[in-house]
């Protein structure tokens, strides 16, 4: 029995896989039950009557060579989120299994557990370390219920990386009990490597990526999960045959080719250089009392007056996200880095 076997849940194991329809491009297709035409007045070419290629071949190539890992450990799906909820039906029993978290950090991992009948165990970051990763507190908390660890670098709403070796440790501590996945939806805005890196010596390492943050795709919702080629095989056997529209993998095709990248990082830098001048300037002005640093493309700050300044933000004529119902953050927004005229916009309201 392999460690995969022995920690994901016996019944999906076990299941039996829904066969959909060949993907065989070279004939004519009389197998799937489509309409033979493209919709009236669209364009013939465009495939949309045809059901597109699960896990796609092309899209799994280009991802497997842009984040440098190998074609049989990338699973991709809709968005980060799709992943999520798929590891946590995958390894977590109802009733019986559990998830750990870190908050403050992003909301749908207890989500997605609490939807599966999974138990969601917390071991809060240190706020007075600059949300640093409590290593023994998380340790300690996982039980031989605990099937899954949960850690956002860059974390979101906080906006900080976690210590990449206290990850790398907890992974080897736990391996053979527990998967640990690292979320790096920001990751493309840090000054750090990814940790696909280190698949290959820690199986029972995951990570996260997206093509909805760094990419600009959000509304494509295309994203990845990286992992032990096992786990790939486990997360295949559940997830929707027809995960990645036809519209989304040309989409995503398109934005990933040198010439788009090339323009993608001119983008980016831009990005980081705004991310610079509005953090230098919210550290001026008198209403807000903490401005933590970031790593990512969003800035978290706390407010004198928080509500007032959704007020403000919102007679400008801008939306920023209201903080506050985070642990510990009763007095924070966190502020996207926008275009150049938009944070001065921003700016100017909160002055």
């Amino acid at each position: 029995m392999s460690w995969v076997t022995a920690l994901a849940r016996p019944d999906i194991v076990a299941l039996q896989v829904y066969e959909h329809a060949a993907w065989r491009p070279q004939l004519e297709r009389l197998h799937a039950n489509e309409l033979p035409w493209s919709p009236t007045g669209g364009d013939p070419r465009s495939g949309i009557n045809r059901y597109p290629e699960p896990q796609p071949r092309a899209l799994i190539e280009r991802l497997a060579a842009l984040y440098g890992v190998a074609a049989d450990s990338v699973l991709v799906g809709r968005g980060s989120d799709e992943a999520i909820d798929l590891l946590c039906r995958a390894f977590c029993r109802a009733g019986e299994d559990a998830v750990l978290v870190c908050p403050p950090t992003f909301g749908m991992y207890s989500v997605s557990a609490r939807i599966q009948g999974a138990q969601v165990h917390t071991a809060p970051l240190a706020m007075e370390r600059g949300f640093a990763l409590d290593e023994a507190q998380l340790l300690a908390r996982c039980t031989r219920t605990t099937k899954l660890v949960f850690l956002c670098s860059p974390n979101n709403p906080t906006g900080n990386l976690l210590d990449e070796q206290a990850m790398l440790r907890i992974a080897r501590e736990l391996a053979g009990r527990a998967l640990v996945v690292v979320d790096e939806a920001y990751v493309e805005f840090a000054d750090r490597p990814s940790l696909a890196r280190r698949l290959g010596e820690l199986p029972n390492l995951a990570v996260l990526r997206t093509l909805s943050k760094a990419y600009g795709l959000a509304g494509a919702r295309c994203g990845a999960l990286l992992a032990d080629p096992q786990v790939i095989g486990l997360l295949r056997k559940i997830i929707p045959p027809y995960a990645i529209a036809k519209p989304t993998l040309d989409a995503v095709l398109s934005r990933l080719t040198p010439a788009a990248l090339a323009a993608g990082r001119a983008q980016l830098d831009t990005l980081l250089a705004e991310r610079t001048r509005l953090l230098q300037a919210l550290a001026q002005l008198p209403r807000i009392v903490r401005l933590w640093p970031s790593d990512s493309n969003f800035i978290l700050a706390e407010f004198d007056d928080a509500g007032a300044a959704l007020e403000r933000a919102d007679q400008a004529g801008l939306l920023v996200r209201d903080a506050r119902g985070y642990p510990g953050l009763g007095r924070a927004l966190r502020i996207t880095v926008g275009t150049a005229q938009q944070n001065s916009r921003l700016l100017e309201a909160w002055s």
